[in-house]
């Protein structure tokens, strides 16, 4: 039997009462889980970051602000979409929250349309990411199988070099880079020069650091 996947939760913080009460109920009965919090430091204390959610964040509140919250979360879940509210049109903390990876930014009032529009986006954004970590996890799982000089093989194909290429900076023969390169690619599970390097570079092989 399959395991129930987790219905995912929207996240709203906000100090003031009436919006926090007004977003709740218009999340809610959208048929989303919700859970509301009128600060940070709250929210903080029940966040489950390895659950599926988004959040909706008030960007000016007592306390730490919508940005340091921001902030907070990078380290704690750094997949998790943001959609920040504000009722101060502040053009720099938009700026700061957008580079910083906030799914949107929206001003208050805002219509509740265009709130749930960002919500859904932020959500299939949360999805997306997590289908992106398991991929590249079992990517890496079928890299840790291969074997040194295999290893050594598909560094020497991602780099785009060709079998006597790789044969002469390993000082082996042609035949040998050949019967690696089969034994990698049937590991790694995929059929073609074009899938393995793709492959390869998501599990972070090949790739320039910081990229």
């Amino acid at each position: 039997m399959l395991a129930k996947e987790t219905a995912p939760t929207v996240y709203i913080v906000d100090d003031d009462a009436e919006v926090l009460k007004a977003i709740a109920r218009l999340v809610a009965s959208a048929n989303l889980n919700v859970a509301a919090f009128s600060s940070a430091q709250s929210f903080l204390a029940a966040f489950d970051p390895a659950a599926p959610a988004c959040l909706v964040l008030d960007l000016a509140m007592p306390g730490a602000s919508g940005l340091e919250l921001q902030r907070t979360l990078e380290a704690r879940a750094r997949g998790l979409p943001i959609v920040f509210l504000t009722g101060h049109g502040d053009i720099g903390s938009s700026v700061q929250a957008m580079k910083r990876g906030a799914s949107d930014f929206l001003t208050k009032p805002v219509d509740e349309e265009v709130l749930m529009e960002a919500v859904r986006a932020a959500l299939e954004r949360r999805r997306t990411h997590e289908h992106e970590d398991a991929e590249r996890g079992q990517i890496e799982q079928r890299i840790a199988t291969l074997t040194a000089r295999e290893r050594q093989v598909l560094e020497g194909i991602v780099a785009g070099l060709l079998n006597k290429q790789i044969a002469g900076n390993l000082l082996t023969a042609e035949k040998t880079v050949k019967f690696h390169r089969a034994n990698l690619m049937r590991k790694m599970g995929v059929t073609t020069v074009a899938s393995l390097v793709k492959a390869a570079e998501r599990g972070g092989i090949g790739k320039t650091p910081g990229h």
